[in-house]
């Protein structure tokens, strides 16, 4: 055995960066981190929705993870469409997340702008107000979204 697998193991450490504790494996050191994204619908002054993207803050928790900021939500709620399903203008039912599982969902804005959402997108929908905006189920497969209205300020 090498001298430097040696120390390693010596140490509970594999050659791979891995942990050893009897058969798990756990990382050393966290990969590097992609920033957490989402895309927040909210209502301009001109009472029509807008969108922009955001990153969310995350910061060090304990060892090999982060954690964002939290916020108090009040319930949660999976929603599920077909293909083809519309749901014409509208404003968000509430200040709320909503976290696309599987489907893709086309959102359209005032003026004609549309959004794509693929399963992994998060959207903080805060157009509770105004016209609102379109929801279209595309594309051959159901769509999963789970809902998190989240208490407090608009």
């Amino acid at each position: 055995m090498k001298k430097s697998h040696a120390l390693l193991l010596a140490f509970g450490l594999s050659a791979s960066g891995f942990v050893l504790w009897g058969a798990r494996k756990w990382p050393v050191s966290a990969q590097s981190t992609r920033p957490v994204s989402l895309i927040r619908l909210y209502t301009g002054t001109d009472g029509q929705t807008h969108s922009e993207e955001r990153t969310v803050k995350l910061m060090p928790n304990r060892k090999l993870s982060e954690v964002s900021d939290p916020e108090k939500a009040s319930t949660v709620q999976f929603w599920r469409t077909s293909p083809g399903f519309t749901n014409d203008w509208h404003p968000a039912p509430a200040r709320q997340y909503n976290i696309r599982l599987t489907g893709r969902v086309e959102v359209e804005l005032g003026g004609g702008k549309k959004i794509r959402l693929d399963p992994g997108q998060i959207v903080l929908a805060e157009d509770v107000t105004g016209r609102g905006h379109i929801t279209r189920c595309i594309g051959p497969e159901d769509c999963l979204s789970v809902l998190i209205p989240l208490d407090g300020k608009q």
